[in-house]
């Protein structure tokens, strides 16, 4: 190759060269796109809604219970059926109360803050009907129906309690009358005017409702029996408002005695004079503080007459022992249970505008037979 075509091959590839190199260096980089230009993608998106924000559950109505105490057994089984009722309607509930029967003013603040809380209603066993006639009032004003329960909040101004839980007193005791007059039935056949018999009622007090509808309760359906017998029946003693004929022209006297105070001294001295009366057939004790005379009594040396039945109220450790000894033939208890169950029952259906009236939360009779069962153990309180 001659040197004239080796230098104009060496200046082509070199103008080759350039015009390579200047096309790299003017070719305009490749933008990368900006945020606002950029598509988003799945996973750039916003997260899906979880199931529970897609749809949440709906709230439950929130529902007040306070008791009168909260310690006690009694209570705490309240608690449990108030707690079943929650369950099975599907409602909130708070149950609370003070920690003994005395502190009314640990209730009343109770009260205040569940009021606080604005619920759709309230379940309140009222220690003192004067102490929250304020909140009943603020209750009213807000539109939150009460419900009371167990004792309930007695002498309430009308309209401000909706309905009540709570044991029918009268039926209670007269449920104990039953089971006692099949006990002494043929010497009740066998009396008679010359030869009187004496069924009595040991009651703490003539006052209170519960005690009073007791004794009510359990004279005048024993009094029934006994006429029905055919027998002439007179009803005397310490509760005025339910005595009827003359003692002395009846062949069944149900003699009530009251004891001079409920204090456990006065309540014993009363149950040693039952315990000497001639020709008796039973003692009902209308509430544990009666049952306790009875066993104080027995406890100081006083003896219950052979074949004498003796039937007691509520439970309590030394009542519960009397009754599975057999030195009480049975005892009627109330059932807290159910107490608690209706009370949050009734709020529910007060809450949604139906109608509600009292209701009887019933009692059950025990005794050594059966108070071991499941069913009437729990009721059973020490």
């Amino acid at each position: 190759m001659n040197t004239k075509k080796l230098l104009a091959l060496v200046l082509g590839l070199a103008l080759m060269v350039a015009a390579f190199a200047g096309c790299a260096q003017t070719a305009p980089p490749a933008a990368s796109p900006s945020a606002s230009q950029a598509v988003e993608s799945p996973s750039a998106s916003a997260p899906a809604a979880s199931p529970s924000e897609a749809a949440s559950p709906e709230k439950k109505d929130y529902i007040s219970v306070i008791s009168k105490g909260f310690q006690h057994q009694f209570w705490q089984v309240v608690k449990k059926g108030s707690e079943k009722a929650a369950a099975d309607f599907g409602v909130e509930i708070f149950f609370t109360g003070p920690e003994g029967e005395s502190a009314q003013s640990a209730q009343v603040d109770m009260l205040n803050a569940e009021l606080a809380k604005n619920p759709k209603a309230i379940c309140l066993a009222a220690l003192n009907t004067e102490a929250v006639l304020t909140q009943l009032q603020d209750a009213a004003g807000k539109k939150i129906p009460v419900i009371g329960f167990d004792s309930g909040v007695p002498n309430a101004p009308a309209g401000q309690i909706a309905a009540n839980a709570s044991t029918d007193n009268m039926n209670a005791a007269g449920l104990g009358a039953e089971k006692m007059y099949e006990a002494i039935k043929d010497k009740i056949a066998a009396a008679t005017e010359d030869k009187p018999v004496i069924v009595a009622v040991l009651s703490q007090d003539a006052t209170s409702a519960s005690i009073t509808g007791r004794t009510k309760g359990f004279a005048e359906k024993m009094a029934e029996l006994a006429k029905a017998a055919g027998k002439t029946v007179a009803i005397t003693g310490g509760y005025s408002a339910i005595n009827t004929g003359d003692a002395a022209k009846a062949a069944v006297n149900v003699a009530v005695t009251v004891g001079a105070t409920p204090d456990i001294t006065d309540m014993t001295s009363a149950a040693n004079g039952l315990l000497n009366t001639k020709n008796l057939l039973g003692v009902f004790c209308s509430n544990e503080g009666a049952v306790n005379g009875i066993l104080a009594a027995v406890n100081a040396g006083s003896k219950i007459p052979e074949g004498v039945k003796v039937v007691g109220f509520d439970a309590g450790a030394g009542q519960k022992a009397a009754v599975k000894s057999g030195v009480f033939m049975g005892s009627i208890t109330q059932d807290p249970f159910q107490i608690g169950y209706k009370a949050v029952e009734l709020a529910v259906k007060a809450i949604k505008g139906e109608a509600v009236a009292d209701i009887d939360t019933g009692a059950k009779w025990y005794d050594a037979t059966n108070m071991e069962q499941a069913d009437i153990a729990q009721l059973l309180y020490d």
